[in-house]
């Protein structure tokens, strides 16, 4: 494998990794609203923040981390959010064991859930949604 190939995945990953924080910022913020203020179930909650910070994630990923020029927004974009889904579902399943079978703090297992998910998110985008 060349080295300007591995560096080149490295700083996208970076990036990536840093989108992620804002898409942090806004899932948790989404989810403490719905939550904590507007009473809806947990994990009704967490998929509205998830999904919310998935979608500022896309426009942000196609931006800056892949420079994506692809035309066919509305395919990338589904792309992007089926990939988004099945993370959610990973997403979803690391904060049910965490809280419910191990009876962890919701946030702090939602933390390592986005963090697992960020790896599954990373790579499908990586390979399918931005890979032309």
């Amino acid at each position: 494998m060349p080295e300007l190939f591995k560096w080149e995945v490295l700083m996208k990953f970076v990036k990536f990794g840093a989108v992620g924080i804002s898409g942090i910022v806004v899932d948790f913020g989404i989810t403490y609203l719905c939550k904590e203020i507007l009473k809806i179930q947990k994990y009704v909650a967490n998929a509205i923040g998830f999904t919310t910070a998935a979608t500022t994630n896309y426009v942000l990923n196609r931006i800056w981390t892949f420079h994506s020029t692809d035309p066919a927004i509305f395919l990338q974009y589904s792309k992007f959010l089926m990939i988004s889904v099945v993370g959610l579902g990973i997403n979803t399943l690391v904060l049910w064991v965490l809280v419910s079978r191990y009876k962890k703090h919701f946030y702090l297992s939602k933390l390592i859930a986005v963090a697992v998910a960020m790896i599954w998110n990373f790579l499908a985008n990586y390979f399918i949604t931005f890979s032309g």
